[in-house]
Formats: C-alpha cells, sequence, structure tokens
C-alpha cells in the first residue's frame, strides 16, 4: 500500500513538473466579428429627377433628411454594414470650380486621420461622366470612400461613404473593398437625365 502511494505521489508530482511547460504566455490577438458579404446583384434606381444608376439589392435609397429641401440628395444605405453613401447633386450654372473646390475641401478634412490618399480619375465619354474617386487610407478616418461626378456642363454629383460606428478600418477593409466594388458600378451605370 506505502509502494502505492509513493507511486501516486511520485506520478501526479511528474504530471505538475510536465505540465508546466512554457511559462511565457501570449495574448491572443483581438479577434473581429465574422463578415458574410451578400452575392452581388444590382437594381435601377430611376425615381430621381436628374440622374439614375444601378445600386445594390442589399441597399436601401432613402431621402437625405438633414437636407429635405434637396429632392436630388438622397442616401445608398447599407443596413447590415451599418453604411451609407451620401449623395448630394448640384446643377453646374459656370461654378464648376466652386464645386470640385468643395468636393476637394471635404477630403483635406480627414488628412489629419489618413495616413494617405489616393485618387482615380473617371472618364466615360459614351455616358458623358468624368470626375475623381478618393481613397482615404488609415485607421480613425471617418469617410473612406469619396467620389465626385460631372457632365461639366449640368450636373454636379458628390458622394461619401460613412459608417454609423467608430471608424476602425482596417477591420472594416473587406467591408469597404466590397461596397468600393458598388460604388465604382454605380458610376459606370450613372446616366444624366
Amino acid at each position: 500500500m506505502r509502494n502505492l502511494t509513493n507511486s501516486l505521489a511520485a506520478l501526479m508530482l511528474l504530471l505538475i513538473v510536465v505540465s508546466c511547460g512554457d511559462n511565457n504566455p501570449q495574448p491572443k490577438p483581438r479577434g473581429y466579428f465574422r463578415i458574410d458579404l451578400p452575392e452581388k446583384q444590382y437594381v435601377t434606381l430611376d425615381t430621381m429627377p436628374r440622374y439614375g444608376f444601378e445600386y445594390p439589392v442589399y441597399a436601401t435609397i432613402t431621402p437625405d433628411y438633414h437636407s429635405i429641401e434637396e429632392k436630388d440628395w438622397a442616401n445608398v444605405e447599407f443596413p447590415a454594414f451599418k453604411g451609407t453613401i451620401h449623395l448630394s447633386y448640384k446643377n453646374v450654372d459656370d461654378n464648376l470650380p466652386e464645386y470640385v473646390e468643395d468636393a476637394y475641401r471635404m477630403i483635406v478634412k480627414h488628412i489629419s486621420k489618413a495616413t494617405g490618399i489616393r485618387d482615380s480619375v473617371i472618364i466615360n465619354k459614351e455616358k458623358n461622366v468624368y470626375g475623381l474617386m478618393y481613397f482615404l487610407d488609415g485607421e480613425g478616418v471617418a469617410s473612406p470612400l469619396q467620389f465626385y461626378l460631372t457632365d461639366s456642363t449640368e450636373h454636379f454629383l458628390r458622394g461619401s461613404l460613412y459608417f454609423n460606428m467608430y471608424p476602425n478600418n482596417d477591420s472594416m477593409q473587406p467591408v469597404i473593398s466590397f461596397i468600393t466594388d458598388d460604388v465604382r458600378h454605380l458610376i459606370t451605370t450613372l446616366e444624366w437625365k
């Protein structure tokens, strides 16, 4: 009996010593929620008086409640991602440089948080659509994507993507890229009325 007790005590001591392996525990990286991205499908928006385009079926078009008097302003809302593309429209009447400068000022407001700003020129001669798309990189940037489109004589449309949450664009990058593809589709299908 004594040998059995000594053997069990030795076995337990051995298990304790063996189980105390690495004394340098490593913290686990912060995890994020899994983001399921829907399949790309589009429908046509033809209810706006000055322009029309295709938008994704997983988005909704709502009026801009902050500027009710502006009938040509709209929001493309992505409820699953808590994101919104705010669209503002202006008639061009020899004031295009003023509108372009205003769009640029909206980009400059984000410079303090941005680690980089890239732009992409938009030229669609067939549909008479020209403009710039801005990509604002950085974890704390409130609007990671902005753009403006014009025909340079009558129409000016500006858009900006915002999320209804604290900006953490590193973890939101898959959603930002996904919505960027939708914005490119919007731009490709845009038609002036």
